[in-house]
């Protein structure tokens, strides 16, 4: 079985990112298992050359070790990844727990809101040497109203497009691309995009971009 690590970016458990994950957990094929990581608050800060690995710092080694692949999804902060995503990284980055992975992202905000911390996101994962796997990145802008009382998302497309992306990752294992394009991708000039929808008072919804 496939072993993908989930791994949010926003420390707020009722985020849209941490939400989109633990959408990912119900919605996963069965035949490949996912593990949302869930110690980000909890790392210490990145120290170089640590002569005593903390315990919780030896656990998320341990869980990226054993991943095939990883997913992550993360909001911006100042024009970049949240501190506390960039610790979690150079922890990684130090150990060469992410060296050969595949790795995708999941946005679930507009373009305008995250361009940069996903840039930031990929270059981070370039020194890493993990390998961003560009066919499995999608981006679903999502509104607060699509997360339920249990904190999963109830729209249809991310259940789709999360199936689509994990088995994409398992597919990369075997092979350096995935063949054929996921069934959600909508190509814009920069990323996959599929649109939000909006209430609108003209019907149900209207979408955008």
């Amino acid at each position: 079985m496939t072993r993908i690590l989930l791994i949010s970016g926003d420390t707020r458990e009722g985020s849209l990112h941490t939400a989109a994950l633990r959408t990912a957990v119900r919605f996963a094929p069965a035949d490949i298992g996912v593990v949302r990581y869930d110690g980000l608050r909890d790392l210490p800060a990145f120290v170089p050359d640590e002569p005593a690995m903390p315990a919780t710092v030896a656990l998320l080694r341990h869980r990226a070790g054993a991943a095939d692949a990883v997913l992550v999804s993360t909001p911006e902060y100042a024009g970049t990844l949240p501190g506390s995503l960039k610790n979690l990284l150079d922890w990684l980055v130090e150990g060469g727990d992410l060296r050969g992975k595949p790795v995708a992202w999941l946005s679930v905000t507009p373009p305008a809101q995250d361009q940069a911390a996903l840039a930031t996101l990929e270059t981070v994962l370039g020194h890493a040497g993990a390998r961003v796997l560009k066919p499995a990145c999608i981006r679903i802008p999502l509104v607060p109203q699509a997360v339920d009382e249990q904190g999963i998302v109830t729209d249809p497309r991310l259940h789709t497009a999360l199936q689509d992306m994990l088995r994409a990752l398992a597919r990369s294992l075997a092979a350096p691309e995935p063949r054929q394009p996921p069934s959600w991708q909508v190509h814009s000039s920069l990323y996959p995009v599929v649109p939000r929808r909006e209430p609108s008072r003209f019907g149900p919804g209207r979408l955008y971009t």
